[in-house]
């Protein structure tokens, strides 16, 4: 027992994983300080309900940040697990011990003035930097919580829910904040929601290839041999005169692609390729070592 708690332990603090995690907090407190406070940009999230706290209490937002993550912390050991807790337990101290360390920097919050710009930045770091840390493995803790809460008490999709939350954070800012301000909040929130997305499938997506051609067979060999990837053959019937024949499936990466079309096309110029992304593969040759299996 205490042997699968160590190992537990060793899987949820692994180097690797904490220096993405304190990274990946230090890129999102930096767009909030250095482009969200000085224009007073509405924003969802931990931050947009210590915004709210700031205006109307004059609480300061790294302390509101410290006393809501620890809630949410404590809230998440005891609904969600010990082991869900664990891998939030990094960013719950460390994101406003860093966002109090940000904000006494000078000439941090005065890279630029523009409201595009600092709504553009803002959402590429917030983007990348919450990215950085789900893609480790690890939550941000705070508003990451209550949405996980309501998925397993109430069934409620996790998207759905980060979604009504945030919503309801940028409602709450609309009362202090000037309409185009509202405006460019409502755009922040677009962009870092995309930027997550986009981190979390970085380097994970690749292409499939379907080959049909009268020489799949010389086809098959050259992606073996000069290429290095797997395949799977298909049988085949044509619909239209029904003449049956063999297909070739491979899954490449984005740079092999170029090299594989123009392998082909010397084998075969007439051969029909069916090309598709595909988000993400596991197995042989991407996530397992070859000569593991």
């Amino acid at each position: 027992m205490k042997q699968d708690i160590v190992k537990e332990l060793r899987g949820t603090f692994d180097i690797k994983k904490i220096f993405f995690v304190l990274l990946g907090n230090t890129i999102y407190s930096a767009g909030i300080v250095a482009f969200v406070l000085p224009t007073g940009m509405i924003t969802g999230g931990t931050t947009g309900l210590g915004l709210i706290a700031n205006t109307y209490f004059g609480v300061p937002i790294e302390l509101f940040a410290a006393v809501f993550n620890v809630i949410m912390f404590i809230l998440a050991v005891v609904i969600l697990g010990k082991t869900f807790a664990l891998t939030s337990l990094i960013s719950t101290f460390y994101f406003p011990v860093i966002l109090g360390v940000l904000q006494n920097i000078e000439g941090i919050q005065n890279l630029t003035d523009d409201p595009m710009l600092c709504t553009i930045f803002a959402g590429v770091s917030i983007g990348v930097g919450i990215g950085m840390v789900i893609k480790a493995g690890a939550s941000t803790g705070g508003m990451d919580i209550p949405p996980l809460i309501c998925n397993k008490k109430f069934g409620i999709p996790v998207s759905v829910g980060l979604y009504v939350f945030d919503f309801a954070i940028l409602i709450g800012q609309m009362f202090f904040r000037d309409r185009e301000k509202s405006l460019y909040g409502i755009l922040l929130v677009m962009i870092y929601t995309v930027l997550v997305d986009k981190v979390l499938l970085m380097g994970k997506s690749q292409m499939q290839v379907k080959i049909m051609s009268r020489k799949c067979n010389e086809i098959n060999e050259m992606i073996h041999q000069k290429l290095d990837r797997g395949t799977t053959l298909y049988k085949t019937e044509s619909g239209y005169l029904h003449n049956e024949g063999v297909s070739v499936m491979t899954v490449v990466s984005n740079r092999e692609l170029p090299k594989l079309n123009e392998l082909v096309m010397s084998i075969d110029s007439e051969a029909f390729m069916v090309i598709s992304q595909v988000s993400e593969v596991k197995g042989r040759g991407f996530t397992l070592h070859k000569h593991l299996l």
